[in-house]
């Protein structure tokens, strides 16, 4: 392997493994600033010595081992630091605690990524914070596509995720699953930092990948384990039933080449029935809790409607179109009337679906938001109005971060410009 080879090995084994190697350092060091800290050392000794020694056979051990040597060799040194400080502090009068560096090694860890999620979540952090540190430390994303996630200036992530990560280790917040007490009050960040991992996953914002699978996996098993965790909560079992029905699309997502194929076209003979049987029994467990749904069981209401249609001809598109008009009662988002706009358009036609669709041009958080040219781009070239279809699909081109995406948006606007209607 060359140089360069190397490096892309070394970015692609941090973009899988980062969440796992930052989660089994704070479980070590019970700082999750630090764990970070930790893991980019870790990082740059991979990119320092891979290239000459080659790769190793499990780089993300491989990670995880320097990382926690370099842990030990840290907490060794701020334990003789308090021993020392202790001793002085008796010659004072003033009694002082040594850590038990010993027994910190050896504790037994159940599952340091739920606890590094619900660490993050703490309430001593900003909603928006809490998401944006699990994000950077469990998903390994960069602040500017974490900013592409909130639709947010890369500046204001780059302080959230500073100020969390010192806010955290100032109120020495334990790295711990929570008792059942404080659970609820944390479960709403808990299941949004899931929701965004899983959609970071699903749809890179950056890259060279359409998706990136092991962050979807990374976030359906954290919605499994909640499950298991809060059996009683609607909301976990309505996320967890949009996950799995979404993942079950995988396979079909993106063809030979690694082309994204869109919805109405994938092979749904490829959609994995076991992933919809799984989701649509978490649904179920969902609807069974009393009182109305909320936004992920309304979200998982929408994806089984196109989950049981074995042919696109066959979807419900009135009963989801009327889904995302709940949902934007609930939860509203111009994300949210975005997707909206497409279910209207099938359900009542292009031109019903448009007029949704231009409502969102002057929404601030959509300023920089490439669907929304590529929608209103898909709605005016099914009217036959090419050169303005084609300058929209050019337009999201120019604004998404993800290569596979763009040329798409770039293969779709030259068929406009052709005067044909575009390829999915």
């Amino acid at each position: 392997m060359g140089v360069s080879e190397v490096r892309r090995t070394v970015e692609a084994v941090w973009r899988i493994e980062s969440g796992r190697v930052v989660a089994a350092l704070a479980g070590l060091v019970r700082d999750v600033g630090w764990a970070e800290e930790l893991a980019q050392d870790a990082l740059v000794a991979a990119l320092e010595t891979w290239p000459r020694d080659g790769v190793p056979t499990n780089p993300g051990a491989w990670l995880t081992a320097v990382g926690k040597r370099r842990a030990i060799d840290g907490l060794r040194r701020r334990t003789l630091l308090d021993r020392k400080v202790a001793e002085l502090g008796r010659e004072l009068g003033d009694e002082r605690f040594t850590p038990d560096f010993d027994a910190a090694l050896d504790e037994p860890i159940t599952d340091d990524l739920l606890r590094l999620v619900f660490t993050a979540c703490h309430p001593v952090l900003t909603p928006p914070a809490r998401a944006a540190l699990t994000l950077r430390v469990i998903g390994g994303l960069k602040v500017e596509e974490i900013a592409r996630a909130f639709l947010v200036p890369e500046s204001t992530i780059a302080q959230r995720i500073t100020r969390a990560k010192k806010t955290l280790s100032d109120a020495k917040v334990p790295f711990e699953v929570p008792g059942p007490e404080e659970r609820g009050e944390r479960l709403a960040s808990v299941l949004e930092v899931v929701y965004l991992i899983f959609n970071e996953g699903y749809s890179a914002t950056r890259g060279d990948d359409w998706m990136r699978p092991q962050l979807c996996a990374d976030a359906l098993r954290l919605a499994r384990i909640l499950q298991g965790l809060m059996p009683d909560e609607p909301e976990v079992h309505g996320l967890a039933a949009l996950l799995e029905i979404q993942a079950s699309r995988t396979a079909a997502r993106v063809d030979a080449q690694g082309q994204p194929i869109l919805l109405l076209d994938q092979d749904r003979r490829r959609w994995d029935r076991l992933l919809i049987r799984r989701g649509l029994a978490a649904l179920d467990r969902a609807r069974a809790v009393d009182g109305p749904p909320g936004p992920y069981a309304l979200q998982a209401e929408i994806a089984a409607c196109h989950a049981r249609a074995r042919t696109p001809a066959e979807t419900d598109w009135a009963r989801i179109a009327a889904g995302y008009a709940e949902l934007a009662r609930v939860a509203p988002s111009p994300v949210v009337e975005l997707n909206r706009a497409v279910a209207v358009s099938f359900a009542d036609g292009p031109a019903a679906g448009l007029a949704v669709a231009r409502a969102l041009v002057d929404e601030p958080a959509l300023a920089g938001y490439h669907l929304l040219p590529s929608v209103i781009g898909d709605l005016l070239a099914k009217l036959g109005r090419y050169d303005e279809a084609g300058a929209e699909f050019t337009r999201a081109a120019e604004m998404t971060g993800n290569e596979r995406e763009r040329a798409l948006l770039r293969s779709r606007a030259a068929d406009c410009a052709r005067g044909l209607a575009p390829s999915r």
